[in-house]
């Protein structure tokens, strides 16, 4: 990841581009599924000075920048994107590069939509939501020349959200705020079946006991079986065009217990929003 807080996330950020197949060719650890592997590099750019509050904004948009252009040729080629990292600036490059994704799925502890101006930490991964939001018109940030923001904030509904800075509050989608704890908004029949799902799961939205090799736990969180629940409903509407998976960090991990249940709970949810069911794996056409 670029090195845009102390966190410490992996280094690199995989891209996978996956397609349902009928050939029932195996790839990962489930069927129906066709996957292109790559993996993506970024430069970190020296004398990368502050931009106000905002650390690393040169390395953080450029790595950005690598990353949209890298999504929009999966999605060109018709493939669902599976973006696993790295901290959640990432977002900002991967729901850009699937710019006509609507509405997005934010699975996170944190509402992350901080700024330059308001963040306490200078964190990017807590700002990704602001870069993309025309209602916010952050701008002028150096490394962010590229960036055009691609959503209202009515595109976006958030789950697992407990952790909201006092800076954030004026700028959090008001009408958002009722949507926050339910699931029972992921289901097929409340979709909008005309438009593509993103789906961007921070596994620190999930409680802090099921991924502890992470950055920012905050206590509460929603359970695994709520967590795979989620991606298997978004799964079974049919629309779900592309996944992040972020904040997983095994050098976080005090053992190597907390690193394979980090691990192992961030492949679960991956599997599920890819057809792996509880009851058996199937088609989204099941």
């Amino acid at each position: 990841h670029p090195p845009s807080s102390n966190t410490g996330e992996c280094s690199s950020k995989t891209l996978l581009d996956v397609r349902e197949s009928s050939s029932h060719s195996l790839a990962v650890c489930w069927e129906w599924c066709d996957v292109k592997d790559r993996e993506l590099k970024f430069d970190i750019i020296p004398n990368d000075h502050p931009y106000h509050n905002a650390k690393n904004p040169r390395t953080v948009g450029r790595a950005n920048e690598k990353l949209a252009s890298a999504v929009e040729e999966v999605k060109k080629d018709g493939r669902t994107c599976l973006v696993v990292g790295g901290d959640h600036s990432l977002a900002i490059g991967s729901i850009s590069g699937h710019a006509k994704t609507e509405p997005v799925i934010w699975f996170d502890a944190h509402a992350d939509i901080n700024t330059p101006l308001t963040s306490l930490s200078g964190n990017m991964h807590g700002q990704p939501v602001a870069f993309l939001l025309k209602e916010l018109k952050v701008s002028g940030v150096p490394g962010f020349e590229w960036l055009k923001p691609c959503l209202s904030a009515e595109d976006i509904v958030y789950i697992g959200l407990r952790d909201v800075d006092d800076a954030e509050q004026p700028t959090f989608p008001k009408d958002r705020q009722e949507q926050t704890l339910s699931l029972n908004i992921i289901s097929p029949q409340k979709i909008n079946k005309k438009k593509p799902i993103h789906l961007s799961f921070d596994v620190d939205g999930l409680d802090p006991p099921l991924t502890p090799a992470t950055g920012t736990p905050v206590p509460g969180g929603v359970t695994l079986r709520e967590g795979i629940y989620v991606a298997e409903q978004l799964y079974k509407t049919g629309l779900l065009s592309a996944v992040d998976t972020v904040e997983i960090n095994p050098r976080l991990g005090k053992t190597q217990e907390e690193v394979d249940s980090t691990v192992n709970t961030a492949v679960s949810i991956i599997l599920s929003g890819f057809g792996k069911a509880r009851e058996g794996s199937h088609s989204c056409s099941y």
